[in-house]
């Protein structure tokens, strides 16, 4: 039972991943469309993408004039998400061979 809720809760955490990085996508594209984050759709992705973003940003610095911190931002989500599989495998594996 413990076991079909934690893979639950992984299939979710895996798909807020998913969204988020796709969030980021659509979030990082409107910096090339002239007021693009002033649309509705760009208010809600800078609410929630740009604290993540924002974090990378104080530690790399842009080359020019481009910011290579939303880069940066979209390969640490993938290292998340290994981190957050690896986590669920232990747990799991954990469980199954104690029960």
């Amino acid at each position: 039972m413990l076991v079909q809720i934690l893979s639950a809760v992984y299939s979710l955490i895996m798909q807020g991943i998913d969204l988020y990085r796709i969030a980021l996508v659509v979030y990082f594209l409107l910096s090339w469309m002239p007021g693009g984050y002033q649309s509705k759709l760009g208010q809600f992705l800078i609410r929630i993408c740009e604290p993540y973003v924002g974090i990378f940003r104080q530690f790399v610095p842009p080359i020019g004039m481009i910011s290579l911190a939303g880069i940066v931002a979209f390969f640490a989500l993938t290292f998340i998400e290994y981190g957050v599989i690896a986590v669920f495998e232990f747990i799991i594996n954990l469980l199954i061979q104690i029960g």
